[in-house]
């Protein structure tokens, strides 16, 4: 969406501040040797504190509130009593709702206790380049560019880019226009960013695949070549100077 008066703002914000909230509560309340189900139930009722909707329920008919992807799961991780978080695990929580017409989304992924496979460099690099693409973004700013700096700086930390997963507009419904913003370079990709519009900017960077693959389940997704991928995810309001961060609050960058 474009914003294009105050009432709008007010609103984005809100829903902003909302999933930003609720993913930030959810990582803290995350532990070894709870279910997925019982996590995302636990966000499903900070939602429904604030009488907000779950974004991909509502949108896709989603089996669950939010999306819970652990370990090998790139993305679209159905919550389970099933799934038992294990120290160590790499987690994903991706938290996308709505309230009064409005919709915001936001996600990371964070080591649950203890670094046992190593991979908190690749969840630092995730960050720097969710903040490195954020700061870059003003109005004019070419899609395509945000996206080479994103795949520019996963490579020279030796990680891939997930190529068929990316950003997109958002605001009057969950997926809207500018929609495909990558994390590589499209050569042939003209789109600029526009001022007032609102996107969701996110990372999708992996240790060896650059396909997120559909698994039977008809939502998990899975790299192409295994090994680990994370994301991080802020939506942000485009302008001629810095982006506003409607998610600014759930911590991603602290």
């Amino acid at each position: 969406m474009s914003i294009s008066k105050e009432s709008e703002l007010v609103g984005m914000m809100k829903i902003g501040k909302i999933v930003a909230t609720t993913l930030k509560a959810m990582q803290t309340y995350a532990k070894p040797g709870m279910t997925t189900k019982e996590l995302d139930d636990f966000g499903a009722e900070i939602l429904q504190t604030y009488g907000a909707r779950s974004a991909p329920a509502l949108s896709y008919g989603f089996p669950g509130c939010t999306c819970i992807s652990v370990n090998n799961e790139v993305a679209h991780g159905i919550p389970s009593a099933e799934r038992v978080l294990q120290e160590g695990d790499l987690v994903n929580i991706d938290v996308s709702a709505e309230l009064n017409g409005f919709w915001a989304d936001n996600g990371s992924s964070f080591i649950l206790g203890k670094d046992i496979h190593k991979k908190m460099h690749l969840i630092h690099t995730s960050k720097r380049i969710l903040q490195m693409a954020i700061n870059r973004i003003r109005g004019g700013v070419r899609i395509a560019d945000i996206g080479e700096v994103m795949e520019r700086e996963a490579k020279k930390e030796g990680y891939k880019v997930i190529k068929n997963l990316a950003g997109h507009g958002i605001g009057k419904s969950l997926h809207e226009e500018p929609d495909n913003i990558l994390n590589y370079k499209d050569r042939f990709d003209r789109r600029r960013f526009k001022k007032n519009s609102v996107v969701a900017i996110e990372t999708f960077i992996a240790t060896d695949s650059t396909l997120a693959v559909e698994q039977p389940d008809g939502w998990t997704l899975v790299g192409n070549k295994g090994g680990y991928a994370v994301q991080h995810e802020h939506t942000i309001v485009v302008t001629d100077g810095k982006p506003l961060i409607l998610t600014a609050e759930n911590g991603v960058w602290d």
